[in-house]
């Protein structure tokens, strides 16, 4: 019998220094991540300021008419290309990299590909949102310093989550709080002076918008990697560690296409959709490579019908490499797609073909018809082993001739090890996995394994009488899928629920200034009644009363009386309230709506460094940190070390005037709608 089991024995990786975020929001940790992203974080300077020079000298070369001078130019032009290109190469080997992203106990499997995070620039959201609380709602701006430096200090900690589920969901509730801040303070018809600076993960390139959405598809896009990271990290030898790394890449792909449907405009690279539905294949093909270790984890027994299943997933998951390749080497991916990602693609394609084909030649050279064989159940088998059968050849007719089965087993082991030598070839033409040690032996152990049992059955006539072995088909038990995001599980407190119901006090709703109505009830008749539930609104207001006197009139909405707090009581509250008072005067005060803005997304100026304007929508180029923004920094944030418990309160000078009165914090807080609801569902970022 041939010995299908296992390769070689376990050999772990070289276990790394990589310790395990606990908070995941210190950027100060030394870990093996953290360094690498602070490699990354570096690598983009260094790109964005190659770009730079780049841009320079091919517009000096565009109005040069000296020769010397032209002739100069070319030549920097060539050093500050060749430069570039040195610096990507080294960004790739970082979105390569198995020692930090794989499990620690890693032991004798084929690598997988995580994603790396996308880096940003700090971003003082103090100033704008002051300044618009004061403008638009009427408030005082510094009545929410702590709402604001709450706010800031989420995003501070997401650019370091830790890299399990407290990190993914740490993530998503910054992208919820996005959609509740949006909401509240970027009015659909006007910028508001705020830059969002991220750098495209696979070039390094910045991406500047000044609108929220790049925020959102960058906070999503980390989201997809982070799942990606957890991925990899699972242990893969255990059942479990497969199981998670199965959900976490599903997870992935899930995340990865939402941000595809939703956010279809994005300006950076890495998230196009073409290059994002190349990610989400590649999620979805490490999930079926799972699915099979999981399959073959407790040993793949030499029996017939445990071969033609282990044979036909691994034909799955040489299938969906094999398709993944294809599409990294289509146009504009195959442009920014790092070369070691299509070359592993093309790699495990061939590596798992080969398997299905050595598997197939075990099953029909080791086990030979013998007395109380289901040979029905066989013959059913092998029909469905194959689309077609070799001309001349029955599947009845195979299984019971020695020799047919003997030539055609020797035929997939001659293809296994066409496959294995293409495997090997695409693996050492690429830097980086050749330097990939455990890869390097994975893919020489199997190859040998094939040679070693051709040799035992090879024969001299064989290279007459072989046959062409048929393609194995693909099947596998566990058809891998999406998993879509579901935010409506995870529940977000707005920051800014103080400032009245989401649904009537929203950026793109303008009411008049708080009025103040100073009346009495006659005779416990108020004059009115009262509509609605948080916000509540006066209605049948009778046109002599004291209240419509002092000015209020039908539709107002109530934000306070007596100083109290009124925009989350209900029509109930509001009424017990204004009844405590008696005969006694009160002093309410009210708001009314003027009009509702049009809900379509005011068009966004999007500057991207070095990168061809394709988009229509990219009107506008703003310069980078050099130009001075009416949002200038007041003072210096602290350096934020553990969300929660640490938190930055700065107080910042707002730009305009403040009201005479300021508004104390409700005393009653009620339960805000799903802030799922609140997301939008806009599918461009313009």
């Amino acid at each position: 019998m041939t010995d299908v089991s296992c390769l070689l024995a376990p050999q772990p990786l070289e276990k790394e220094n990589d310790g395990y975020f606990r908070k995941g929001c210190n950027p100060l940790a030394q870990t093996g991540r953290s360094k690498l992203q602070n490699q990354r974080a570096a690598l983009n300077q260094q790109i964005l300021k190659a770009v730079r020079m780049r841009t320079g000298a091919e517009n000096l070369l565009k109005v040069a008419t000296n020769p010397k001078v032209r002739e100069q130019v070319r030549l920097e032009l060539s050093f500050v290309n060749s430069d570039l290109q040195m610096l990507k190469e080294e960004l790739e080997g970082l979105n390569i990299s198995v020692g930090v992203y794989q499990n620690t106990e890693e032991a004798f499997t084929i690598p997988l590909i995580p994603l790396g995070l996308k880096e940003t620039k700090d971003v003082d959201f103090s100033v704008v949102l002051k300044d618009f609380i004061l403008e638009h709602y009427s408030e005082d701006g510094y009545l929410y310093e702590d709402e604001i430096a709450d706010l800031m200090d989420l995003r501070q900690a997401c650019r370091t989550p830790s890299r399990d589920e407290a990190g993914v969901e740490l993530l998503m509730t910054y992208f919820i709080q996005l959609g509740f801040v949006e909401s509240r303070f970027f009015p659909p018809t006007r910028q508001m002076g705020l830059l969002f600076t991220w750098y495209d993960s696979l070039t390094g390139v910045p991406v500047s918008q000044q609108n929220l959405l790049l925020e959102k598809a960058s906070v999503l896009f980390n989201t997809g990697a982070l799942y990606t990271q957890i991925g990899t990290r699972c242990d893969r030898q255990t059942q479990a560690g497969l199981e998670s790394a199965i959900d976490a890449f599903q997870r992935a792909a899930g995340v990865l296409n939402y941000l595809k449907e939703t956010f279809t405009h994005t300006p950076s690279y890495d998230m196009s959709p073409a290059m994002l539905s190349v990610l989400v294949k590649m999620m979805l093909a490490q999930a079926q490579e799972s699915v099979f270790e999981k399959i073959s984890l407790p040993g793949i027994r030499n029996e017939f019908f445990m071969l033609v299943k282990v044979a036909q997933e691994a034909a799955k998951v040489g299938e969906v490499y094999q398709q993944l390749h294809a599409a990294m080497s289509q146009v504009p991916v195959k442009e920014n797609i790092p070369y070691s990602w299509a070359s592993l693609a093309c790699v495990k394609g061939h590596h798992y073909s080969a398997l299905a084909h050595y598997f197939t030649a075990i099953l029909l050279i080791d086990h030979q018809v013998k007395p109380g064989t289901d040979l029905d159940h066989q013959e059913k088998c092998l029909s469905q082993l194959y689309d077609r059968m070799p001309e001349g050849l029955t599947p009845l007719a195979t299984l019971k001739n020695d020799q047919q089965r003997r030539q055609l087993g020797k035929s997939h082991l001659r293809r296994a090890m066409t496959h294995h030598e293409e495997s090997v070839r695409e693996a050492s033409l690429c830097k980086k996995l050749r330097s990939i040690e455990v890869l390097q032996k994975v893919l020489c152990a199997a190859q040998e394994r094939s040679r070693l049992t051709y040799a035992q059955h090879q024969e001299d006539d064989d290279l007459l009488n072989l046959i062409d072995a048929p393609s194995v088909v693909a099947k596998t038990e566990q058809e891998v899928d999406i998993i879509l995001p579901q935010f409506s599980k995870l529940t977000v407190t707005d920051f800014f629920q103080k400032l009245g119901p989401l649904s009537v006090f929203s950026a793109n709703k303008r009411w008049t200034p708080p009025r103040s109505i100073c009346f009495t009830a006659e005779e416990g008749d108020l004059g009115f009644t009262l509509r609605g539930n948080a916000p509540v609104q006066v209605h049948f207001l009778d046109p002599y009363c004291s209240a419509s006197v002092a000015g209020a009139r039908e539709g107002d909405y109530i934000v306070s009386i007596q100083l109290v707090d009124c925009k989350w009581l209900t029509v109930s509250e509001v009424m017990k309230l204004l009844k405590s008072f008696g005969e006694d005067e009160i002093e309410m005060k009210v708001v009314s709506l003027l009009d509702s803005t049009s809900s379509m997304h005011n068009k966004s100026a999007t500057y991207s460094v070095g990168m061809q304007k394709t988009y229509s929508m990219i009107c506008l180029a703003i310069d980078d940190d050099d130009k001075t923004d009416k949002t200038k920094k007041i003072s210096k944030k602290l350096s934020f070390l553990s969300w929660g418990t640490n938190k930055n309160r700065q107080k910042s000078a707002s730009t305009l005037c403040l009201p005479s009165v300021g508004v104390a914090r409700p005393q009653v807080k009620k339960k805000l709608p799903s802030p799922f609801s609140l997301l939008n569902s806009d599918s461009s970022l313009y």
